[in-house]
């Protein structure tokens, strides 16, 4: 069964990002303050943004004979000067590649600049040793390794000294054909099974999602002001707070780095309108006395995605704050597919998922039948957003796309209604669904991995408590008919997206223990 989305299907515009995101629909002048620094209040106008971006792109053609097609990689934390060099490198014609500045090890960025073909890097001088040992492993030249900021470090200079002061290029143009090939950003997955996967998003994956943002959420404009806090190298950061708020006009404050007493101070600075966040930062929102101490009434939504957000926590943050949560749920390989109904009145939004335009889904078995309603089984998803697939990596590829196109999630569905349930249980502090198949059954059902609250005994006799509490809730086919298994911590990553693929992994291991 293919389930289709509830808006009607929209266009897709078949043009380059930078086309895209400077279009102006809303005529916003060209001194309208866009990006501003959150810490030293450096910004950039919408003007000045075009003009600097188009200078970048000269001088990379112009000094470094960067060409189209080329990769450009940025390893930086989030600041002001980020979308000068991501905007940039696509007005020249090139892909870019955003390496998370959190990876641990030389070996690690060294593979992701080699895979990526990255030619051209560009690299904040907090992360400089690290960074330019793996450049010189991934063989790029000095004279193509640029700094943030003003200063010379060791003969590397800044990447202003490549740009053209009287000179910008037009950006490069694409046919419709070629904005839906052409590969625009390469955003690495987790890696948690293996060597992490560069996903290549194209010019029409990116203006599709931001078209379909802008039907489902029509109130962000010129008069908005956003802040977010999720490294730009992730793609809910990248579209969410990079390019949505760009292409409408809204001013987007910056932070290099995360901590709750300048979040809720340039809230109440700058008279934030729209958060985009993960579940971590609403929990600490509720749970930070410091909270208290800032006004922060000019906010009138957060957007939340990364992993589900339980009932409990979103009702107490409505009742501290009386801001609504909108959630989506999307992947990198999708961005955003799923979003919440924007229909909330005086409390809470309508907790049901809406395909977003143009998008289908369906529900397949483990052995690959189609399902319907109310049936266990992995989300498999297909639309204009869709991944154009792994780089390097054919068979990663279609392994994760059906015969028909559609791209698997490996997200089981129904097991975010049974985890909010779950942890309205006392003693359960996180949660985790998954779905396995049972030989006995002839069909995926549900499992739970719970961490318990410190303070309670981990036993079976409150096991079997938790999975009662749950099973009364639901109808007989949601039952926890896999039990429920223990476990000290739920793998997250850093954005707090649940790792389910390591889960799943565990699991084999995990009931063939307990069946034993």
């Amino acid at each position: 069964m293919i389930f289709k989305s509830k808006y009607p299907d929209i266009k897709i515009p078949q043009v380059g990002i930078y086309q895209y995101v400077t279009s102006n629909p809303n005529k916003i002048p060209d001194d309208k303050i866009i990006y501003v620094d959150g810490i030293t209040g450096k910004s950039y106008t919408f003007g000045e943004f075009k003009h600097e971006s188009k200078k970048f792109a000269t001088g990379l053609q112009d000094n470094l004979g960067f060409k189209r097609g080329d990769v450009l990689a940025i390893f930086s934390s989030n600041q002001v000067d980020y979308p000068i060099i991501l905007f940039g490198a696509i007005a020249a014609g090139g892909k870019v590649t955003m390496t998370n500045p959190k990876f641990k090890t030389i070996e690690e960025l060294s593979y992701l600049l080699t895979d990526s073909g990255a030619s051209v890097l560009v690299v904040h001088p907090e992360f400089f040793e690290a960074v330019i040992e793996a450049s010189i492993n991934a063989k790029i030249p000095t004279s193509r390794v640029l700094l943030f900021d003003d200063q010379e470090i060791n003969g590397y200079k800044p990447y202003r000294s490549i740009m053209i002061c009287d000179h910008e290029i037009e950006p490069i143009n694409y046919t419709p054909e070629e904005a839906k090939s052409t590969t625009a950003y390469i955003i690495y997955s987790s890696g948690t099974t293996g060597k992490p996967k560069g996903v290549e998003r194209t010019h029409t994956n990116i203006a599709a999602i931001l078209t379909q943002l802008t039907v489902v959420d029509g109130k962000l404009g010129p008069h908005s002001t956003t802040m977010g806090v999720t490294q730009f190298c992730h793609a809910y950061a990248l579209i969410y707070i990079l390019h949505e708020p760009l292409i409408h006009g809204a001013t987007t404050i910056i932070h290099s780095n995360f901590n709750m007493e300048t979040f809720c101070e340039s809230i109440q600075k700058y008279k934030i309108t729209r958060i985009y966040a993960t579940v971590q930062t609403i929990f600490e929102l509720v749970n930070d006395p410091l909270t208290q101490n800032f006004d922060l009434s000019s906010v009138n939504r957060i957007i939340s995605t990364a992993s589900q957000l339980n009932d409990k926590l979103e009702r107490k943050f409505y009742e501290m704050f009386k801001i609504p949560i909108l959630q989506a749920y999307g992947l990198t390989e999708m961005c955003t597919v799923l979003r919440n109904p924007d229909t909330m009145k005086n409390a809470v939004p309508d907790s049901s998922w809406i395909l977003l335009p143009n998008m289908k889904a369906k529900i397949l078995s483990e052995d690959g039948r189609e399902l319907g309603y109310n049936e266990l089984g992995e989300l498999c998803v297909h639309g204009p957003t869709t991944m154009k697939g792994y780089l390097n990596n054919k068979k990663a590829t279609d392994a994760v796309f059906d015969k028909d196109r559609f791209c698997k999630t490996g997200d089981i569905v129904i097991p975010s209604e049974l985890e909010s349930i779950l942890l309205t249980h006392d003693a359960v502090i996180d949660a985790i669904v998954l779905g396995y198949y049972s030989e006995e059954e002839a069909t995926e059902i549900p499992i739970a991995y719970v961490v318990i609250k410190n303070g309670y005994e981990q036993s079976q006799s409150l096991v079997r408590e938790i999975q009662f509490f749950v099973d009364e809730k639901v109808e007989p086919h949601k039952k926890l008919r896999g039990g429920i298994l223990l476990i000290d911590k739920i793998p997250k990553s850093e954005t707090g997206k649940i790792l389910r693929i390591h889960l799943k992994e565990k699991l084999k291991n995990d009931k063939r223990i307990k069946m034993n």
